[in-house]
């Protein structure tokens, strides 16, 4: 019987068109009127940030822009977005952009009121004060950073990420508007899509699990699973963008208040190292994972195969389990989620260095089953094999 801690500082405001009404909540919930917004060369080619631009300024706030963010953000672009910060005198920061524009606005808050380097409050609760109020709005169903506590940086001299979790970077505001996905291209949609499934999968599975994660991660997978598909094939159906959007963000809540686990030790080891793309990363490797882990709480895996519709109560935990195994490769390799042998950087004189970075990763203890540094040797070559092998669900 596990003691529950659940602490979510941020607002969240969902649906279709609340963008829109961006400068009026910002009103409502920001004290000052100097809005530090942070956001990518993408994001601004879409015109987002321009609306949101003119519907701050109708409600009387000064801002300035700051669009040095990167897939994988890095420290040395967010020491300089805490700097342009600082010198702004920002009253909030305002995150317009996927995963990597909110962890970069996150770390760019602590650096703008306390200064240092990124790494200094990497860990758990090293964030000793509250930080400039963040706003954020997601523009992919992936991530569900808009409500964690948590920001992943990547330090460019070690090629390692590293994670600062605290409630104090928690965003103070969420507005969470589907119709910002609409545009997104199939490749995006299915990475950022097997994201936050893999948030909701080791969630549920992670050995930090409590019963409010449980049903967080639970619900966010019957919105994210019968949608996915969809979604990636017909990226203007507004019903799969909706669910897949709710669903990212209650995932969002689940890992938050638990822990992620193996599959997100692994890429954010080659996201390290190569550069590659979070949600690219975590897809190739969640099938492989669930895999490896199922035979270690064959009654989560079973549920969690229920739970998505591909296994029924008459099923034993032993045959669902295997359907949520098969069906992970299946859904892989139907979203056309690239191969770990297929990225171009990925060398096998790296194997062993992966593997280190990943058993030294803080969310390892979390797996749902033991695993070694061999452990993770042996499924960085199991995935660059390219061929979905067996991996024994008994020890």
């Amino acid at each position: 019987m596990k003691h529950v801690e659940f602490n979510l500082p941020t607002i969240i405001r969902a649906g279709n068109g609340e963008f829109q009404k961006t400068g009026l909540y910002l009103k409502e919930f920001i004290k000052g009127t100097r809005i530090f917004i942070v956001t990518d060369p993408g994001i601004e080619q879409t015109g987002f940030v321009i609306e949101a631009i003119q519907m701050l300024q109708r409600q009387g706030f000064e801002t300035r822009m700051f669009n040095q963010v990167r897939p994988n953000p890095r420290d040395v672009d967010c020491k300089a977005g805490g700097e342009a910060a600082r010198e702004f005198r920002a009253d909030a920061i305002l995150a317009l952009g996927g995963g990597s524009v909110i962890d970069s606005a996150k770390a760019i808050a602590i650096l703008q009121c306390l200064g240092g380097e990124p790494q200094d409050y990497a860990g758990r609760n090293n964030v000793p004060e509250k930080v400039t109020p963040i706003a954020v709005v997601p523009t992919t169903a992936g991530t569900g950073a808009e409500v964690t506590r948590s920001s992943v940086i990547t330090d460019t001299a070690k090629k390692i990420k590293f994670t600062i979790k605290d409630v104090h970077i928690a965003p103070a505001l969420a507005i969470v508007d589907p119709e910002l996905t609409y545009g997104l291209p199939p490749n995006l949609t299915a990475s950022t899509g097997m994201d936050a499934l893999v948030h909701a999968i080791e969630a549920y599975t992670c050995k930090l699990s409590n019963p409010i994660s449980d049903g967080l991660a639970l619900q966010a997978m019957k919105h994210i699973y019968p949608y996915l598909r969809t979604a990636v094939n017909d990226g203007n159906n507004q019903e799969a963008r909706y669910n897949m959007m709710v669903g990212s963000t209650l995932a969002g809540m689940a890992f938050s208040h638990a822990d992620v686990a193996s599959v997100h030790c692994m890429a954010e080891a080659i996201g390290g190292l190569y550069d590659t793309p979070h949600g690219i990363a975590n897809s190739m490797f969640l099938p492989y994972m669930v895999e490896y882990n199922a035979g270690a709480d064959l009654k989560k895996h079973a549920t969690i195969a229920r739970t998505i519709g591909i296994a029924s109560p008459n099923d034993s935990d032993q045959d669902a389990t295997t359907r949520l195994v098969a069906e992970m490769k299946l859904l892989a390799a139907d979203l056309s989620i690239p191969t770990f042998s297929s990225l171009a950087e990925v060398s096998e004189y790296d194997f062993n260095y992966l593997a280190e970075s990943s058993y030294l990763n803080g969310s390892t203890s979390s797996n749902a089953r033991e695993i070694t540094k061999e452990d993770y040797l042996r499924l960085f070559k199991i995935a660059y094999s390219k061929e979905y092998k067996e991996i024994s669900l008994q020890k």
